[in-house]
């Protein structure tokens, strides 16, 4: 009895949180739906795929192993690292028009998050993708402008300073989060949604912070 309790109350409460979205013109399914579509789209890796067709050796398995637009540039040169690049902002470009189509505006931030997701587990490649920033400024340019122009500007602000790109990355990867929640006044679905999107590209430069931290020299004195 108290079993059945728990779970009518369960369901009283989610068919209440349902109706909720729905006054607010949220459709749960629908943000769903996309959300999956986002990820399928982001598993479409370009870089893999032109390393393929080019007759090449899968771009995983040189350099840093990561299939992005900076690993293509030191396999295959300036002007294949640029189409990647404009690829993987041309389809998270479509997603974006897609999604504001499709569901309501503080949700899409969650879109963009199961496009980079696709991006980094690719599911028609193994599972072992790129990094997904490329994805995220593409997203953003068209949702959120001028937090895309801020990212670009900021990428090249760190770039310059650090001369390393993954640090200038995650410098971008933030001001885009953080572009993204300011929009929308800081709402909580998006908010979160931000967060959780740094948070997967962040993860996804562990072994680039992990190989930097072993190629800095020690400050420790030595004898």
């Amino acid at each position: 009895m108290r079993a059945n309790l728990r779970f009518t109350d369960a369901g009283y409460f989610w068919g209440a949180h349902k109706t909720a979205c729905m006054d607010q013109g949220i459709d749960m399914e629908k943000i769903a739906l996309v959300c999956f579509f986002s990820y399928l789209a982001g598993s479409v890796n370009f870089a893999i795929l032109f390393f393929k067709i080019s007759g090449r050796t899968d771009p995983r398995l040189r350099f840093s192993g990561n299939a992005g637009t900076t690993n293509v540039y030191r396999q295959a040169g300036m002007t294949w690292a640029i189409a990647i690049f404009l690829l993987d902002l041309s389809r998270a470009f479509a997603v974006a028009m897609l999604a504001m189509y499709v569901i309501h505006v503080q949700w899409l931030i969650w879109a963009s998050f199961f496009l980079i997701l696709g991006n980094r587990f690719p599911c028609f490649h193994g599972f072992r993708g790129g990094k997904g920033v490329a994805n995220y400024l593409g997203f953003t340019a068209l949702v959120v402008p001028w937090a895309a122009l801020l990212s670009a500007i900021t990428w090249v602000s760190v770039y310059w300073i650090k001369r390393v790109p993954f640090i200038a990355s995650l410098f971008m990867a933030a001001v885009l989060s953080i572009g993204h929640a300011q929009s929308q006044h800081w709402a909580l679905s998006t908010s979160i949604g931000s967060c959780a999107t740094f948070a997967l590209i962040f993860f996804n430069h562990a072994s680039n912070m992990m190989q930097f931290g072993k190629d800095q020299p020690s400050s420790l004195p030595t004898e």
